[in-house]
């Protein structure tokens, strides 16, 4: 079984989320609910991704889906510190132009 170890800071109307381990079918809903239940008041939402050693089809889903409510309040969303295998699968993706990525 993935695990997938969530921690949130909130600095007024920033969220920073730190996310270590896998996000996978198993893990994406763990992340989609504990970020989108905190999300009221936030303009900004970084997800450190420094840890994040691997993300599949559904975490892909799970970063569009927030991409979109993050838009919809006119706010921004960024992937910070991706792991070269995570960044990998952006590029891959498509992701990477679409996402604002903080290397």
């Amino acid at each position: 079984m993935s695990e997938l170890t969530i921690t949130k800071k909130n600095e007024q109307e920033k969220l920073i989320v730190t996310a270590s381990g896998r996000i996978d079918t198993s893990t994406s809903p763990q992340l989609d609910t504990e970020v989108k239940n905190s999300l009221d008041g936030i303009t900004e939402l970084i997800l450190d991704f420094e840890k994040v050693s691997y993300i599949s089809s559904s975490g892909l889903r799970i970063l569009l889906s927030l991409h979109k409510v993050m838009d919809a309040k006119e706010g921004r969303l960024v992937i910070r510190k991706p792991t070269e295998m995570v960044l990998e699968v952006f590029d891959v993706t498509g992701f990477a132009d679409v996402l604002n990525i903080e290397k």
